[in-house]
């Protein structure tokens, strides 16, 4: 109804209509995820380029540096850093700064989207905590390479708030802005491709 100040939910180009306070499982749709994490700026747009680095490219390379990282890792460990940061595709990005102000209940909001997303597509609800870590180092990775080639940031600067990324270089990683269709369309073709691997379909 008009004036209605209750609403906590968004209605998903798919359909579905998703609590952002109580999120079903069943209202997560991986199509939604991969329109909203291609439309999601990292670094608040402000990067270098003719496009935006979103969300999906940044979780794309996110993935490419945790297969490094991690060689023998499954189909799913690889999953699971593809979504790392998939709840952004309703809460958007916030910078580390603007989390801090905000407190604990962005960090609960955030944690049960994740946990709904997980069980949509039959994942662990909660990482082990050597995945948390490898997931972690890989986006620690990627924010430096982000933030030093795209962001604007002095390597002394990267260093002091995302750590040397000791053992992985920049070469051959996707660190160039695309456009939003391109990065859409890759985020969804390497989960299919994740999940077919995962269910022994490749």
């Amino acid at each position: 109804m008009a004036g209605d100040k209750t609403r906590a939910w968004q209605r998903m180009l798919s359909g579905r209509r998703l609590d952002l306070l109580d999120p079903s499982p069943l209202d997560v749709e991986i199509s939604d995820i991969a329109h909203g994490l291609a439309r999601v700026a990292r670094w608040n747009g402000q990067t270098a380029g003719d496009h935006a680095f979103s969300v999906a490219q940044h979780s794309l390379l996110v993935e490419q540096i945790f297969i490094r990282i991690v060689p023998e890792a499954s189909p799913e460990s690889l999953m699971i850093a593809l979504l790392h940061d998939a709840p952004e595709y309703v809460i958007g990005d916030m910078i580390s700064p603007f989390k801090t102000a905000v407190g604990g209940d962005y960090k609960a909001v955030e944690t049960r989207l994740q946990v709904a997303i997980h069980l949509r597509f039959s994942l662990p609800s909660a990482m082990t905590e050597m995945l948390k870590t490898q997931v972690k180092r890989a986006d620690r990775i990627a924010a430096f390479f982000e933030a030093t080639r795209l962001a604007g940031f002095s390597q002394t600067e990267a260093v002091r708030y995302f750590g040397r990324p000791r053992g992985i270089a920049p070469e051959g990683l996707d660190l160039t802005p695309r456009a939003t269709q391109e990065v859409q369309q890759d985020f969804l073709a390497r989960f299919f491709a994740l999940d077919a691997a995962r269910n022994g379909k490749v």
